[in-house]
């Protein structure tokens, strides 16, 4: 499924200290047509903080959104709302890797398994050890794995 960003940019800010800052209001998982029924639902309800007299509202749509422009009684202020397709999230949730293939080559219980070594000749046990590692929840270990080491410069 399709996970969708609903977006506002919207006028903040008064006199010379106003300026225009972007939202993700809301993710949509699902179809197009629905994250653009939700931003609309969103849309004729959003209430800008400006103007603060609202004399006039208009919803107009516009391609993969809307724009609502609301006039005061000095200004009008403007708000886009947008749908867009989210391609990565920094702060999202980790997805799960895939399992392996059955297809894979699986090694016998038998057979020695090849062990990665360091440029000093030694296993990296503390490095693949990863039952016993403390870790935030995004998985990066809380102590780095160089921490403590005496073969470090």
């Amino acid at each position: 499924m399709t996970t969708w960003g609903l977006v506002i940019e919207t006028t903040v800010g008064s006199g010379d200290h106003k300026h225009v800052e972007a939202y993700v209001l809301a993710h949509v998982t699902g179809s197009r047509a629905e994250a653009l029924a939700e931003l609309e639902r969103r849309a004729w309800n959003y209430s800008p903080e400006h103007p603060r007299s609202p004399r006039r509202r208009r919803l107009l749509r516009d391609g993969d959104g809307f724009l609502l422009v609301v006039d005061g009684s000095w200004r009008s202020f403007g708000t886009r709302f947008t749908v867009a397709e989210l391609l990565a999230d920094s702060a999202g949730p980790v997805a799960p890797e895939p399992e392996k293939a059955p297809s894979e080559p699986v090694t016998a219980p038998d057979e020695p398994v090849d062990e990665p070594v360091d440029e000093a000749g030694g296993a990296q046990e503390a490095v693949e050890q990863r039952e016993g590692v403390e870790r935030y929840a995004d998985g990066v270990p809380i102590k780095p794995a160089w921490l403590g080491r005496d073969d470090l410069p």
